[in-house]
């Protein structure tokens, strides 16, 4: 699950800085900073996310056209986090009137966790990576393509980060990308798990090594994934799901 940092020999051609929120084909409007974009009208964001829900069957239809008919077909979500030893910190359980302490770290060696899951089957598929970029993400496009079921077809809905839609990436044969509408975290339930897995086992921790990061990552997923009914509840969305039974 875990990717060996590379070596520093190595490490000036894999640490890229690449946009998370633009991708190649965005519009000029969307190449503006926040603050030079025309305020959007109230609820524009929500009414975009119901176009997405209300239109999903259409636009599955449309990226299975090549996908034989009777073949299963597994929605799968995907997303990143950087987890490191700036850490966060969430509530904990004290005696009333007590204040406990809570270790924090100043140090910024980080580590990025890779994550996907299948909220139909309950399973998931991750790898922890030094840094975010199409390597990695080839990386665990092939390790999610080994995890679908044999004879099925996975769709993988994922946000638009120039590593998701850089044509550089060769998308296995059993995946089929959607990408999600661009700032609308609340489309991919990846974000709730990312919160569940710092709130039970990543926060309130001091991590002295990257190893020690790495360790960690990799153990609060393998937490995860012997949890399947916990992986369902998080990540089913009945507008993506519907008819899919």
């Amino acid at each position: 699950m875990a990717a060996h940092r590379p070596s520093e020999g190595r490490s000036r051609a894999l640490r890229r800085r690449l946009s998370r929120a633009y991708d190649r084909q965005a519009s000029e409007a969307d190449r503006l900073f926040p603050h030079q974009r025309a305020p959007a009208p109230p609820g524009a964001g929500r009414a975009r996310d119901r176009g997405v829900q209300k239109n999903f069957a259409v636009t599955l239809g449309a990226h299975l056209a090549h996908v034989p008919k009777r073949k299963p077909i597994e929605l799968w979500f995907q997303d990143e986090a950087r987890i490191g030893q700036k850490n966060g910190l969430v509530r904990q359980w004290a005696r009333c009137g007590t204040r406990p302490r809570q270790p924090a770290d100043q140090r910024y060696e980080s580590a990025y966790l890779f994550g996907a899951i299948c909220p139909a089957r309950g399973v998931g598929a991750a790898l922890a990576m030094p840094f975010a970029d199409t390597h990695a993400m080839q990386a665990h496009l092939d390790e999610i393509a080994m995890t679908v079921a044999k004879g099925a077809h996975a769709v993988l809905l994922l946000d638009r980060a120039g590593w998701h839609t850089t044509a550089k990436l060769v998308v296995p044969k059993n995946i089929s990308l959607i990408f999600l509408p661009s700032r609308s975290p609340e489309l991919n339930p990846v974000e709730n798990i990312w919160q569940y897995l710092r709130a039970n086992w990543l926060s309130n921790r001091v991590f002295d090594t990257y190893d020690d990061i790495i360790d960690a990552a990799c153990d609060a997923w393998n937490r995860l994934v012997d949890q399947p009914s916990t992986i369902t509840s998080i990540g089913r969305r009945e507008w993506a799901h519907i008819g899919q039974e």
